[in-house]
């Protein structure tokens, strides 16, 4: 396969994954070591569950990212070297267009991991720039990707090990904050 082949999931991922690339670029090694709004998890727990729960995804699917990378001794390494498996195995058409019977009905490996991941992506952006004291935007388009996989997700969205209940913000907060708190994240978490 040419190394510049591409798919729609392809493209729709590095929507996602560029953003965190470079938050997760920008992290000095003692921000690695923060706590994130997730309860319990620093920056690097952050960008592991990241890392893992997408590897487990096509390991379910025999998208083959070989060998798993290092986070432990440098996150934003282990993150670009997982990142370049992603792409080389989402620029595989074959594999992102197997059918298959997801939790919420037929899909395809492409559609259910943009769904999913590119959410997942998003979200954890915003986590590891908390870390370190940073104040991450989320665009319109990205904030309609959220909202979507909330209404998608329902009650499953707050299963055990997914996202915290919902908590209350003042009338008068923007979209974002909104859509965070529905999360189970205070935008105001972290002073910055």
């Amino acid at each position: 396969m040419s190394e510049h082949a591409t798919t729609p999931t392809l493209t729709a991922y590095l929507q996602y994954a560029e953003p965190l690339a470079a938050v997760v670029a920008d992290l000095t090694a003692p921000q690695w070591a923060a706590p994130s709004p997730c309860a319990g998890w620093s920056a690097a727990d952050v960008v592991d569950h990241v890392v893992t729960t997408q590897r487990d995804y096509f390991e379910r699917h025999q998208g083959d990212l070989g060998p798993a990378p290092e986070l432990a001794a440098d996150p934003a390494a282990g993150w670009r070297t997982h990142d370049a498996a992603v792409r080389r195995v989402l620029a595989d058409p074959a594999l992102v267009s197997r059918a298959f019977d997801g939790f919420f009905g037929p899909t395809t490996v492409g559609e259910l991991f943009v769904q999913f991941y590119g959410f997942d992506l998003i979200v954890h952006r915003w986590d590891v720039a908390r870390s370190a004291g940073r104040d991450e935007r989320f665009s319109d388009a990205e904030l309609d990707t959220v909202e979507r996989a909330i209404a998608g997700f329902g009650e499953h969205l707050y299963g055990e090990g997914i996202c915290a209940r919902p908590v209350e913000v003042p009338l008068d907060a923007d979209r974002q904050t909104r859509v965070l708190a529905t999360l189970g994240r205070k935008a105001s978490t972290l002073a910055l």
